[in-house]
């Protein structure tokens, strides 16, 4: 008959005399369910000295006890052993892994985008970059590779279990790149298959797997199933030799077309026309306010039945006026209306072309790529935020929200460059020059606005 050991470890047991009572009811419900072999048990005398030695058998009282295999096999489905390294059980040697940690999320409507069954927000999943530098010393091998271990875990997801949370069924692919820095886009999967993949995507609170694949770069894409589930998680890569792994974040920068110098010889008949319409909506002292511009605008805009929107709020005006206001006097002059207006017709030409079915919406997951049509690039963190603020309960985002978040984006950037004297990307501000920031119309703003544009 085989036999194996189970242990109930003393320095467990001694902790606290309600742990010492639990491990003790344990083994009085093992023991009325198995026949266990205790070390002082008589069934030892039939094992001989040679087995006895391979079992490392020693008469001690140390909680440890035997049962036998036929016992095991009928009452257990299911092994699990834990171990403190990534090391294979069957070698004796001990490795010193190279191990690096990565901390991300899942936001609904911007980076919660399923697994590759949904190849139209597949692409907006976090991304980490994992370049494997040096292979492995393996002699055996005649192939060159690199040993790594993917770990990913969920995070607090067994904490909100009293919220009625559950686990996702979590997952992950990896893709071979090259030298790309930027945040892989939708056409690249469409393309590309998947070096490595974990066997099955399975809701356990970590998913890990090792895997062999030659020296380069690649992307780990860490996903739930299904699309629209946020969540948190850690993403472990240990090898065996160096490797280095981050998140792909773009560069946060942005274009400033600036509009052209009004033009000292004679108008066009373009102009002449621009110049006529301007007047008969500002008046003789040829300036529109806020409720003149939304008027305007609303006039134009409800001539567009496939935008589906009410038309423009008198805050959103306020904030266009107060990003082309460069004289400072709260109105739009000829020329700053007319920068404005070009925006406009070009912001409504990126909003159209995502606005594939017609609806009057665009998804949230293309507003990453509308955004940057628009001449944004992003982090994943301020996608994250835009989503979160401009769309609706069903994730999409309608026309008056998508030009109010390129208008205070366009406020925000100019802010920026305005404080940021020497180019070098970060300003020091007072608490006097961050309300300043947070209010366009503020005049040391303006002052610098103009100073700058």
């Amino acid at each position: 008959m085989i036999y194996h050991k189970i242990r109930v470890p003393q320095q467990a047991a001694r902790s606290s005399r309600s742990t010492l009572r639990f491990c003790w009811v344990v083994l009085l419900l093992i023991f009325c369910h198995f026949h266990l072999l205790l070390k002082s048990s008589k069934e030892w005398s039939t094992i001989s000295k040679a087995e006895k030695e391979k079992l490392h058998h020693q008469s001690a009282e140390d909680g440890e006890f035997w049962m036998s295999f036929e016992d095991f096999k009928k009452n257990y489905t299911k092994i699990e052993i834990c171990n403190l390294t990534p090391d294979a059980l069957e070698d004796d040697k001990i490795h010193k892994w190279t191990v690096s940690v990565n901390e991300g999320r899942w936001v609904r409507g911007c980076s919660a985008g399923g697994c590759r069954n949904y190849p139209d927000t597949f692409w907006t999943n976090p991304q980490y970059r994992l370049r494997l530098l040096e292979e492995d010393d393996d002699p055996e091998e005649n192939e060159v590779g690199c040993t790594f271990v993917v770990a990913l875990m969920q995070k607090n997801r067994r904490k909100e279990r009293k919220m009625g949370a559950n686990l996702f069924t979590i997952g992950f692919a990896i893709y071979e790149m090259h030298g790309n820095k930027q945040h892989m886009q939708k056409d690249f999967f469409l393309v590309s298959s998947s070096k490595a993949r974990c066997k099955s995507y399975i809701n356990l609170r970590e998913v890990t797997q090792r895997f062999r694949l030659s020296p380069g770069e690649y992307v780990i894409v860490p996903s739930t199933y299904e699309p629209h589930q946020e969540g948190e998680f850690i993403l472990r890569v240990f090898s065996e030799k160096k490797n280095t792994s981050e998140e792909i974040e773009n560069r946060i920068e942005a274009d400033h077309p600036e509009p052209a110098p009004a033009s000292a010889g004679e108008e066009s008949e373009e102009d002449q026309q621009f110049r006529t319409i301007f007047q008969e909506i500002a008046g003789d002292d040829m300036e529109i306010t806020a409720n003149e511009l939304k008027n305007v605008l609303n006039r134009v805009i409800i001539k567009h039945k496939d935008m589906n929107t009410e038309g423009f709020s008198l805050e959103s005006c306020r904030s266009m006026i107060a990003l082309m206001d460069m004289d400072g006097t709260g109105r739009l002059n000829l020329q700053e209306f007319r920068h404005l207006w070009n925006k406009l017709k070009q912001w409504q030409g990126t909003f159209k072309h995502y606005d594939a079915d017609q609806s009057g919406f665009i998804n949230s997951y293309e507003m990453r790529n509308a955004v940057n049509d628009a001449g944004f690039r992003l982090n994943n963190q301020l996608y994250d935020i835009i989503t979160m603020r401009y769309a609706n309960e069903n994730m999409n985002i309608d026309f008056d929200s998508f030009i109010s978040c390129l208008v205070r984006l366009e406020a925000m950037f100019r802010a920026f460059q305005a404080f940021d004297q020497d180019g070098d990307g970060t300003i020091r501000l007072s608490v006097l020059e961050v309300r300043t920031c947070g209010n366009a119309t503020a005049p040391a703003y303006r002052r610098e606005k103009k100073r700058m544009f």
